[in-house]
Formats: structure tokens, sequence, C-alpha cells
């Protein structure tokens, strides 16, 4: 468990690892599963499967550029937890992008 600078043990966080991926893929649409792992503190297989979250869920679209995956993102799209359904993800994205 990591501690804060006053010694505290850290229980949670703001970001959830789908959150994190999707301000990854929106500074670098053509970045690696493995550069969004890294960049975000999780597996290989984790980033894929939040990728695939995403997809399904609308968020992002996959696209093939010869061997590698281009993302894009769909910036209209609103939060799923009714609190924020009425916020873009483009508000979020630009704050962090």
């Amino acid at each position: 468990m990591r501690e804060t600078m006053n010694g505290q043990a850290v229980r949670w966080s703001f970001f959830t690892n789908h959150a994190r991926v999707l301000i990854v893929v929106a500074r670098d649409p053509a970045a690696r599963l493995r550069d969004i792992a890294a960049a975000c503190d999780i597996t290989e297989r984790t980033a894929q499967n939040i990728v695939n979250d995403l997809d399904k869920a609308g968020y992002l679209r996959r696209e093939r550029d010869g061997r590698r995956t281009r993302y894009s993102l769909r910036m209209d799209g609103t939060f799923r937890h009714p609190a924020d359904a009425h916020v873009p993800v483009r508000e979020l994205l630009e704050l962090f992008s």
C-alpha cells in the first residue's frame, strides 16, 4: 500500500482506470496498449479489457492503420453515472489532455 507525504495510507483514487485510459488515448490516439498500460500503471491485459469496455460503451473507436491501431474518441458522449449524465466527456478530456 502506498503512503502520502504525511504517512497516511492511500486507499482510494479520484480517477478510475477507465478514466485514466481515456485520458491517455486523448493525449495520443496512436498509443500502443503497452504504452497505455505503462502510463496508467496497469497491466497490458487490463488496458486491453478497458479499451474493449470503452469501445463497447461507445466512448472510443478502434481503427487499424497497417499493423497499428489508432483510436478516435466520441467526445460528445456523456458519463454513465446519473449524477454526471449531463456532462459531456469532452469536458473531462479538455481538463487533462
